[in-house]
């Protein structure tokens, strides 16, 4: 072969590369880190791909996506086949749309509503993206009437809304970021405050703070829908040792970050033995507990990061058997 055809053939296949990678650099790339590559699905793609998933659960239709050839579905911690569980039984989307991303990692998250017929339940997700493909789809959908109640005979959170929060939505100004591994440890920080919480605090709280659980405001909120601890704020609550009852967090999970966001997307139980029944709170108080059964709860949890404090907090819940392991570990 002569040497003219070498070079041709290797400049037709250099600018088809180069098409190639315009094609997908359809969006200004965020600034890299010295000695990194580029992400093959940037925030742009990503959300893209859970646009997609969404219409195609609206449609009915798993089809419509690229799937990888061994993708995981999870709907409330139990692994499906694909097309099963709410796929079959979706109506509609609500109007409360909040999506986070983490490009570094491939992941991308949703917190929502969902319609199926006349209910509709809150219901988030954490889809992760590898090669142009969904390899993994993780869901929780707060079906109330499934729940049960806590204690007595009403669920509290069966009075839950669900409306946009501006604070998720702005980027964090990069002088009160933090980096992504100190904002996993808050995150992780705050798990460690709940659990068998005696008025220790293992994270830093923003004193304007606020929490929202299904759909209802737990800290900060005059209405107290969850008794007189829902009026105090997010570190006042802790400091008391209110949730005492909580015996254990475990598998946690932080497979999300979204930097500029100041956004952590973490996964674990709660677990409850019920064995704690009156108990004395840090300033001599007694409160009871409202479980007195053994009890878990999966959940998803967003974090908001500012200045390394939590400014903004918003979890998704749903009960389970009791010590239910997760099919992600």
């Amino acid at each position: 072969m002569s040497y003219g055809r070498i070079v041709a053939r290797f400049a037709f296949a250099f600018l088809l590369l180069a098409g190639g990678a315009a094609v997908q650099r359809t969006h200004a790339a965020s600034p890299l880190v010295p000695g990194t590559l580029p992400p093959s699905c940037d925030r742009a793609c990503l959300y893209g791909f859970m646009d997609r998933y969404l219409d195609a659960l609206v449609r009915k239709d798993p089809a419509k996506l690229p799937w990888a050839p061994n993708a995981r579905f999870t709907e409330n911690n139990v692994e499906l086949s694909i097309g099963d569980g709410l796929w079959g039984t979706v109506t509609g989307l609500g109007d409360y749309k909040l999506k986070f991303a983490d490009a570094q990692n491939g992941q991308v998250g949703f917190f929502g509503v969902v319609k199926e017929t006349v209910t509709s339940s809150a219901f988030t997700v954490r889809m992760k993206v590898e090669g142009g493909r969904i390899s993994e789809l993780e869901t929780l959908i707060l079906r109330v009437a499934d729940m049960g109640a806590l204690a007595g005979n009403e669920n509290p959170f069966s009075k839950g809304t669900f409306v946009d929060k501006p604070i998720f939505q702005q980027d964090v100004p990069v002088n009160r970021r933090r980096p992504r591994e100190r904002m996993i440890s808050l995150a992780d920080g705050y798990f460690d405050t709940l659990q068998l919480n005696d008025g220790t605090l293992f994270t830093e709280f923003d004193p304007a703070c606020n929490r929202v659980e299904n759909g209802l405001q737990t800290t900060n909120n005059p209405a107290k829908p969850l008794g007189e601890i829902s009026a105090l704020g997010c570190a006042e609550q802790f400091k008391l040792g209110y949730y005492r009852y909580d015996d254990r967090l475990r598998a946690r999970r932080f497979p999300l970050v979204d930097e500029e966001r100041g956004l952590v997307l973490a996964m674990g139980f709660i677990d409850h033995s019920g064995k704690i029944g009156t108990y004395e709170l840090t300033n001599g108080q007694k409160a009871e507990s409202p479980i007195r059964r053994p009890h878990s709860f999966h959940l998803m949890e967003v974090f908001k990061v500012v200045d390394g404090k939590l400014r903004q907090i918003e979890a998704v819940f749903v009960a389970v058997p009791y010590n239910m392991p997760s099919p992600w570990d």
